[in-house]
C-alpha cells in the first residue's frame, strides 16, 4: 500500500503504485562501529513506488538528508576509474564551453574535491557545496574551496547575491539524493546564468529495470529518473534538457545538458535518439515496472541458492568492497556471516568497521 499522504516529489500527484518492495533495511551508509555491536539499529522500509501520471520511481522520506549526509562514509577519490571519469569530464567541458579563468563553475554535493580539482588545476575559479563537514575537509586540502551546506534556493540566492552566478553546475549522482526535488531545481534555475549550462548525472532508470539493478535502490537514493521522468521534472522548474550522454558509470547513467528554457536549444540527435529508445523500451507502459518484481525475487532465490551451495562443498565466500548498495542487497536477501565470512575495502574510513543491518566485518 501507498503511505498515507505520500505524494510525488516531482509533479505532486497522488497516483502512485508499488515498484518494488525490498522489505525493512538500515541506512546503507551507516557502517557499524565494533564499540555499538551491541547497540539497536534504526530499520526503515525500502519500498520504491512508481507515480503514474510523470513517471518518476521514488522512495517515501522516512530520515531527514541530515541525518545521511551531514557525516558521510563515500570518498570518490578511492575510486580511480571515477578520478579518470572526472578528469575526462573537465577537459570536455573546459573545450565544449570554451571555460576560462573568468568564468565561474560550481559542483553541487562536490565531496573530496574529486572533480573539482581539475578545474583548480587549470586556473578557472571553482566552488564546492557539499553538507558533509569531513569530506569537505579533505576538499579543502585539495585547493578546493567548499562551502558546507545543503544545496537549494536559499543557498542560491545567497551566492547569486556574491557574485556568484555562473557559466558551468556540475551535479553529478545528486539529483537522486534529494528528498526536496522542486527546491533543488529552483536552486539551480537561480544560479545559472541566462547563458549558462548544467550537466546534471544521474543512474538511468531503464538499466536499473533491464538488467535487474535493484540494489542500487536504497534510502539515501530518494528518486530513480528515466529521461522521461528528469524532463518532465525540470521543465516543470523553467529547464531544459539540449543533450545527453549515455555513460556506463553507476551501471548505466545519463549526463543531461540542461539551460533555461527559453533559450530555445533544438534537442540533439542524442536526445531524440534516447527519448525514441525509452519509448521502445515501454517507459511510459506500467507493464514495465509491474514485471520488476518477480525478476528481483527470483534472483534472491538464486543467490541464496548459490551461497547455501557453496557453504554446503565447505567453501567459505568473502566480498570485495563494501558499497552502499551492497547493504541493500545482503539486507534484501537475509545474507549474514554465516553465508559471507567478511568484506574488504580499500577506504580507511570503513576499515574495522561492520556492515549495517548485517554486522558482517569489513577489513
Amino acid at each position: 500500500a501507498v503511505p498515507m499522504g505520500m505524494v510525488c516529489r516531482s509533479c505532486g500527484s497522488g497516483n502512485l503504485e508499488s515498484f518494488v518492495d525490498l522489505g525493512m533495511s538500515p541506512l546503507c551508509e551507516s557502517y557499524v562501529d565494533a564499540s555499538r555491536l551491541a547497540a539497536m539499529e534504526a530499520f526503515f522500509p525500502l519500498h520504491a513506488f512508481l507515480c503514474r501520471d510523470c513517471l518518476l520511481v521514488q522512495l517515501d522520506e522516512f530520515v531527514p538528508p541530515e541525518d545521511i549526509f551531514t557525516e558521510y562514509a563515500y570518498f570518490s577519490s578511492y575510486s580511480d576509474s571515477w578520478l579518470a571519469h572526472a578528469r575526462t569530464y573537465v577537459a570536455d567541458m573546459v573545450d565544449r564551453l570554451t571555460l576560462t579563468d573568468t568564468s565561474r563553475v560550481i559542483e553541487i554535493a562536490s565531496n573530496d574535491g574529486y572533480l573539482l580539482q581539475y578545474f583548480v588545476q587549470r586556473g578557472i575559479p571553482a566552488l564546492g557545496v557539499d553538507p558533509a563537514a569531513n569530506v569537505a575537509r579533505a576538499a579543502s586540502e585539495r585547493g578546493v574551496k567548499t562551502l558546507v551546506d545543503f544545496f537549494g534556493t536559499r543557498v542560491a540566492e545567497n551566492l547569486v547575491a556574491d557574485g556568484h552566478a555562473v557559466d558551468l553546475i556540475v551535479a553529478n549522482n545528486v539529483m537522486a539524493h534529494v528528498p526536496d526535488l522542486d527546491d533543488f531545481l529552483r536552486g539551480i534555475r537561480i544560479l545559472l546564468k541566462p547563458g549558462g549550462t548544467a550537466t546534471v548525472e544521474v543512474p538511468h532508470l531503464v538499466r536499473l529495470i533491464e538488467d535487474n539493478q535493484f540494489d542500487t535502490i536504497y534510502h539515501e537514493h530518494f528518486s530513480y529518473f528515466s529521461l522521461a521522468s528528469a524532463e518532465a521534472a525540470l521543465a516543470a522548474r523553467g529547464l531544459a534538457v539540449f543533450d545527453v550522454d549515455v555513460l556506463t558509470t553507476h551501471g548505466g547513467s545519463l549526463r543531461l545538458y540542461v539551460q533555461h528554457a527559453d533559450r530555445g536549444s533544438p534537442p540533439s540527435d542524442t536526445l531524440i535518439r534516447v527519448r525514441q529508445q525509452e519509448d521502445s523500451f515501454g517507459i511510459r507502459a506500467v507493464d514495465t515496472y509491474r514485471q520488476f518484481r518477480s525478476k528481483v525475487e527470483a534472483t534472491k532465490r538464486a543467490l541464496l541458492r548459490f551461497l547455501c551451495d557453496r557453504r554446503e562443498a565447505g567453501d567459505t565466500v568473502v566480498g570485495y568492497g563494501a558499497p552502499g548498495k551492497g547493504n541493500t542487497l545482503l539486507n534484501y536477501c537475509g545474507i549474514r556471516t554465516d553465508l559471507l565470512a567478511y568484506t574488504v575495502d580499500r577506504n580507511p574510513y570503513k576499515q574495522g568497521k561492520f556492515l549495517p543491518g548485517t554486522r558482517i566485518p569489513i577489513h
